[in-house]
């Protein structure tokens, strides 16, 4: 199998051993179909290579990690606490942001979802410039900046 991604977890055991998770590259199978070797050494049952197949190269390395997470998560080392993924940093990951800019109306608004549907948000905070945009759950949907071109930093600009 030629790697394309892999991961290492922690198995808490005494002695404590590495779980390593393997991604191969997909290839295209004689029916036209193509399939994605994977492989999850450490784990009791796992010890070979294994392979899903998909309508093309992108489902099947998407299967493949569909079969990987629910290996892992169903695995007994898991159910007993003792699988861990100890590279996953404390901090959590920055967030990806949408930036759309009207500069005719010196307006901004910043995203925290790729899409907000009609309806969405609802409640709204006004406070100066800025207007907050809510879901029904609290979470922040989106921030509007209504003097972007003072408010908005360069680096947001694309």
């Amino acid at each position: 199998m030629y790697e394309i991604a892999h991961r290492v977890l922690a198995l808490r055991t005494d002695p404590p051993r590495d779980v390593l998770v393997t991604l191969g590259l997909p290839y295209e199978e004689a029916t036209g179909e193509w399939s994605c070797p994977y492989r999850i050494d450490g784990l009791d049952g796992w010890e070979h290579e294994r392979k899903v197949t998909g309508l093309d190269s992108l489902e099947a390395v998407e299967l493949a990690m569909v079969m990987v997470r629910a290996a892992l998560a169903g695995s007994h080392e898991a159910r007993e606490g003792l699988l861990a993924d100890d590279d996953r940093p404390e901090t959590p990951r920055p967030r990806t942001v949408y930036v759309s800019v009207d500069d005719d109306r010196n307006i901004a608004y910043i995203a925290m979802k790729h899409e907000i549907a009609p309806g969405e948000a609802a409640d709204q905070t006004v406070a100066g410039d800025v207007v907050l945009d809510f879901g029904d759950s609290g979470q922040l949907l989106g921030v509007e900046l209504t003097d972007a071109a003072t408010r908005l930093p360069s680096e947001m600009r694309v």
